[in-house]
C-alpha cells in the first residue's frame, strides 16, 4: 500500500518529535526558544495541512485516521511534560494534567464507543477544535517565553494554557454527555 501525503505529513509530524526533545535541551547559544517555537509552529501546521488534504484530495485513510490523531496526543503530551521540566510546580503541572488526563479518558472512549458502533457520537466538536488552537497557542507562547518589547509572552502562555484545559475540560463534558446513553447503558449498546 502507498502512503499518501496526508499520511507522509503525519509521519513527519511523529518524526520530528525526537528532534523537538534533542533540541529542547542542547543550548542553541540563546536561540532554543526561537527555534523550538518554529519547529512546534511548523508541527502543528502540518497538523492542519495533512487533514485539509486528505479531506480536499479525497485522501482520507483508515491509517491517517489512526494515525493523525496518536501523533497529536503524542507531540502535545510530550511538548507539555517537557515545559513542566522547565517550570515545575503546580502552575503548569495543573493544567498539564487536565489536558493529558483528558486526552487519555477521551481517546478511551472513542475506541469503547467504536467498539460498540457509535463512534459518530463522539466525532470531533467546533469546542474541541477551539481547545486545540488555544492549545497549540498556548504552546508556542510557553516555548518562546521571552518578553517582545512590553508584551509579556510567557504570562499570556501561562493564561492561555489555562484558558485550554476549561476548553479541555468542557469538549470532554460534551464528549461525555454525547456518550452517556451508550455508557450508562439507555440506548441498548451495552450492558
Amino acid at each position: 500500500m502507498a502512503i499518501n501525503l496526508p499520511n507522509k505529513l503525519t509521519f513527519l509530524r511523529i518524526g520530528l518529535i525526537p528532534l523537538f526533545v534533542l533540541l529542547f535541551y542542547v543550548p542553541l547559544f540563546g536561540w532554543n526558544n526561537v527555534v523550538l517555537t518554529g519547529l512546534f509552529f511548523l508541527i502543528s501546521i502540518t497538523d492542519w495541512f495533512d487533514g485539509y488534504l486528505a479531506r480536499r484530495l479525497g485522501l482520507q485513510s483508515d491509517l491517517g485516521a489512526f494515525l493523525d490523531p496518536v501523533a497529536d496526543k503524542l507531540v502535545v503530551t510530550i511538548v507539555l511534560v517537557l515545559l513542566v521540566s522547565k517550570h515545575p510546580g503546580w502552575l503548569l503541572a495543573l493544567p498539564t494534567v487536565i489536558i493529558v488526563g483528558r486526552e487519555i479518558a477521551i481517546s478511551a472512549l472513542r475506541e469503547w464507543m467504536a467498539h460498540v458502533g457509535d463512534e459518530a457520537k463522539v466525532a470531533v466538536s467546533i469546542i474541541g477544535k477551539f481547545k486545540t488552537a488555544t492549545q497549540m497557542l498556548a504552546i508556542g507562547f510557553l516555548l518562546y517565553e521571552q518578553p517582545i518589547g512590553d508584551f509579556p509572552v510567557l504570562e499570556i502562555g501561562f493564561a492561555l494554557i489555562y484558558v485550554a484545559a476549561f476548553l479541555t475540560l468542557w469538549s470532554m463534558m460534551v464528549y461525555l454527555r454525547a456518550a452517556w446513553p451508550s455508557l450508562n447503558g439507555d440506548d441498548g449498546a451495552g450492558a
